[in-house]
């Protein structure tokens, strides 16, 4: 989308009349100089030979990225909504995941848009504004209104894949193995995603545990390397790939202002996995032990 650029605050001003000239303007004729010399009021063809060979050097004007030309705008049009004394940190990004990212200080914000608010009304800027100072709900409504209005933006952006480290073959489970199955069995092959397990992390008690995740930006399915174990049933590791697998198939739904990750069509479709009751009952059973409880 191509966007009017900005004047710049910061930059130097002049006037619709300023020139600036090599040489100054032309006066009247000067009195001629002694007799066998150049009058000072010669035209310049008679001083030809006065100029240097080299022509002289161009001056040029920085050039500026238009990203920190919407930067400084938008920030300059959040700053009279601030409190005193705060400062405000800004970037913007092709983020295609999160739109919104704020990180409240003591001294200020740092808050990090994707380009899509670049130009936006000053509506959209006061209710910004009162989502990252008070995280009010109302703003945040209208900010998802205007986010959904624009997810043509993000879809026609060009996603570079990252280059992730995919391990899938455990020492009990082979994660590929299990989803190049239930694509060709559930998905007509036709799901386009990319699985691995997750990181390893220590062994301690915890409160709770996510089995599971799938990355919209990259379409990477993460599973926890605490179902890579002997005793871990492999109907049970293949159920919570169709669940993460079942994320690729079914968009985030938008109610007011919650985003709604298990539609009802969500859950309907997990049910039909034909060991679902089998899974969940060994889940309730064992979910201490994974905890390391």
């Amino acid at each position: 989308m191509n966007r009017p650029v900005a004047v710049d605050p910061l930059g130097p001003s002049t006037s619709a009349n300023a020139q600036l000239s090599l040489f100054p303007h032309a006066g009247p004729p000067a009195p001629s100089g002694p007799e066998g010399t150049t009058p000072l009021g010669a035209p310049a063809e008679s001083r030809r030979e006065l100029r240097p060979e080299a022509a002289p050097r161009q001056a040029r004007l920085p050039v500026v990225d238009d990203l920190q030309i919407h930067e400084r705008a938008l920030a300059a049009a959040l700053k009279p909504y601030l409190p005193p004394g705060k400062g405000l940190e800004l970037r913007l990004t092709n983020n295609h995941y999160s739109m919104i990212s704020v990180r409240r200080k003591v001294d200020g914000y740092r808050l990090r848009l994707h380009r899509m608010f670049a130009g936006a009304a000053p509506r959209t800027m006061r209710a910004l504004a009162r989502y990252m100072v008070h995280n009010d709900r109302r703003a945040s409504r209208l900010l998802g209104e205007f986010i959904e209005r624009h997810q043509h933006i993000i879809k026609s952006q060009a996603q570079p894949v990252r280059r992730i480290a995919l391990r899938t073959a455990g020492q009990h489970h082979d994660l590929q193995k299990v989803f190049d199955r239930l694509n060709a069995e559930r998905f007509d092959g036709g799901l386009d995603a990319r699985i691995t397990w997750g990181a390893s992390s220590s062994v301690r008690a915890r409160r709770s545990i996510k089995m599971g995740s799938f990355a919209v930006e990259d379409r990477v399915i993460r599973i926890h390397p605490i179902l890579d174990q002997a005793d871990v049933p492999d109907y049970f590791v293949k159920w919570i790939v169709f669940h993460e697998m079942l994320h690729g198939k079914h968009d985030i739904l938008r109610k007011g202002e919650r985003r709604v990750f298990h539609s009802q069509a969500f859950l309907d479709d997990e049910r039909t996995y034909p060991d679902y009751a089998r899974a969940t009952a060994w889940e309730r059973a064992n979910l201490d032990r994974l905890l390391g409880g």
